[in-house]
């Protein structure tokens, strides 16, 4: 009788003085980056230690998985291959794929369908994920021509996708008035529905001292979801995130800051850390059933509140990061310094900041307000 074969458990040795969650989220996009890699062809090894030396965790994953797609769509939507599956796919057989035939995968990802057996799924992707897509298979098809795997470097000919300039695009941000219209209803309640106002009564601390982190320091989604109760110094006025590219920054706490955090620790979350596993006990934002809240979860939230700010749907609520724009144009606004508010934020280019600066959150308005064309013809009348 053939023995069966567990998977292994991975355990976390943590030895550094970050916090095993941080630690644990850092090991979970390495494993995940290993496990794809094992799809992938064996010839593509230095692709895979370029990808490992040179970009983020997450665009390394992102990138293998893009390429991975890639390497699907040979397989199933063309006569290139010849192949099963991405990892039996050959060097040789790369080397007859045209700049053509991967603007055609660009152009397939932009709008295609996938069967489950019981479902149809329509999947359309915008230009900045496409720009994407057509990266990750550039970097891939430079790396092979540079390992003379493929005779041509094709990505000359890859075509161009625009994707709009960051100083082009809107920048969408709570106004002052707006922030304060949130703030009531995360308060009171008002403006959410009856069954909204159920979870409410339960966890509306937890969802006033999240809304008051992103708008006072204008965290990242992933920065606020890996908050620990060990990150908070209170009697030093400063608690610990770790950023982007393994940084790790102080920020000092103001007074609405302590005092949201503080009456949600010693209330709401005290009353449901009983239920916590060893595993999140340290955690500081915490749902019902105990365990660390989820970025979805984090996220649905603060799309719910913006959306009474708003006064829209709750799909067309802002997401965190429109909270993070709102803490930049807002910083600006008050007449702090660009520099300042690129530490606090930390852009890595102080150009990133520039453009909450030149956004100015009622210039239109103003343009506008003496341009009453239909008042005055009334009062004409």
């Amino acid at each position: 009788m053939a023995k069966t074969t567990l998977p292994k458990e991975y355990r976390i040795h943590n030895k550094s003085d970050k916090p095993d969650n941080i630690v644990e989220r850092d090991n979970k996009i390495y494993l995940e980056c290993e496990k794809i890699e094992k799809e992938l062809p064996y010839f593509f090894r230095s692709y895979f230690v370029y990808l490992k030396g040179n970009v983020l965790p997450m665009t390394r994953l992102s990138y293998l998985r893009e390429v991975r797609s890639f390497l699907n769509y040979l397989i199933h939507q063309t006569d290139l291959t010849v192949a099963e599956t991405p990892r039996t796919i050959k060097a040789e057989e790369l080397n007859r794929v045209t700049a053509m035939d991967v603007n055609l995968f660009i152009d397939y990802c932009r709008k295609y369908t996938v069967d489950d057996g019981k479902n149809v799924v329509i999947y359309e992707n915008n230009n900045k994920t496409l720009a994407r897509k057509k990266s990750s298979v550039s970097v891939l098809f430079k790396q092979l021509y540079r390992d003379g795997l493929v005779e041509k470097n094709i990505t000359d000919g890859f075509d161009p996708i625009k994707v709009p300039k960051p100083g082009e695009r809107e920048i969408k941000a709570l106004q002052d008035d707006e922030v304060m219209v949130m703030l009531d209803a995360v308060t009171t309640g008002a403006s959410l529905t009856k069954h909204e106002r159920l979870y409410w009564e339960k966890t509306r601390l937890r969802d006033k001292a999240i809304l008051i982190l992103f708008l006072t320091y204008g965290l990242r989604l992933s920065e606020l979801q890996q908050l620990n109760l060990s990150s908070f110094q209170f009697s030093r006025g400063e608690f610990k995130i770790y950023r982007k590219r393994g940084k790790e920054s102080i920020m000092p706490l103001n007074r609405s800051a302590i005092m949201v955090v503080q009456d949600y620790i010693n209330n709401e979350r005290a009353m449901v850390a009983e239920q916590t596993d060893a595993a999140d006990e340290d955690a500081l934002f915490l749902s019902l059933q105990g365990s660390r809240m989820t970025q979805r979860a984090i996220r649905d939230l603060v799309k719910k509140y913006t959306s009474i700010a708003l006064d829209t749907t709750r799909q067309n609520g802002y997401s965190p990061h429109k909270l993070r724009a709102t803490a930049a144009t807002s910083l600006i606004g008050r007449g702090n310094s660009i520099y300042d508010v690129q530490a606090l934020l930390d852009h890595e280019q102080v150009t990133t900041t520039q453009l909450y600066a030149s956004h100015k959150m009622n210039v239109k308005r103003d343009l506008v307000k003496d341009m009453e064309w239909e008042l005055e013809r009334k009062d004409n009348d």
